[in-house]
């Protein structure tokens, strides 16, 4: 009989359990972090149902050509789009990579609903909208496209987005999460 404690099988048993445990907590992302997935990053979105996208577009930012901080270019509005498309694919890619919890699953749950419903809108009529813009078309032409995007998709998004705050707010109050709700997106 050995002086041990354990015998081997119990060490291995032990060295198992461990690791398990060490797998499965890495996994587990904290609570700031499924926050900041799931509910901040939409603040990258909140504009498609108000003026905020429709302002992106009209007024878009520049960047640097080759390199030069002294030399700028305004940005072509597909760029602009191809920009905020592969942030919110990026994200969406984090957002379905964390583990749903019974905690995390109504807020999880209502992020990807609402980042899908986006991310298709952005693909499409807010391409085409980018396309309008860069192509110069008539002002007439682009103001009945954002209204037409505004009519489309504004209700159900603020429905999506008013899911996802309901969740995010009980998901932060149980987490002691603090966050400042004042502002919200508005509709035209």
């Amino acid at each position: 009989m050995s002086s041990y404690p354990f015998n081997n099988r119990s060490l291995w048993h032990c060295v198992c359990l461990s690791f398990c445990l060490l797998v499965v907590g890495c996994n587990t992302a904290s609570p700031d972090k499924y926050f900041g997935i799931a509910v901040l990053s939409t603040n990258m979105i909140n504009g498609i149902s108000g003026h905020g996208q429709i302002y992106e577009l009209t007024s878009p930012s520049v960047k640097m050509v080759d390199g030069d901080i002294n030399k700028t270019a305004v940005m072509k509005r597909k760029e602009v789009m191809d920009q905020k498309i592969q942030y919110l694919e990026e994200n969406f890619e984090k957002l379905t990579n964390l583990k749903e919890t019974s905690e995390t699953k109504e807020m999880l749950q209502a992020s990807i609903s609402l980042n899908k419903y986006v991310i298709a809108i952005y693909k499409n009529e807010y391409q085409q909208l980018a396309k309008l813009y860069d192509d110069g078309a008539p002002a007439t032409q682009i103001r009945e496209m954002e209204e037409s995007i505004h009519a489309k998709y504004s209700a159900t998004y603020e429905t999506l987005l008013g899911k996802l705050i309901s969740a995010g707010k009980v998901y932060a109050a149980n987490n002691d999460i603090k966050v400042n709700w004042g502002v919200q997106s508005s509709p035209l």
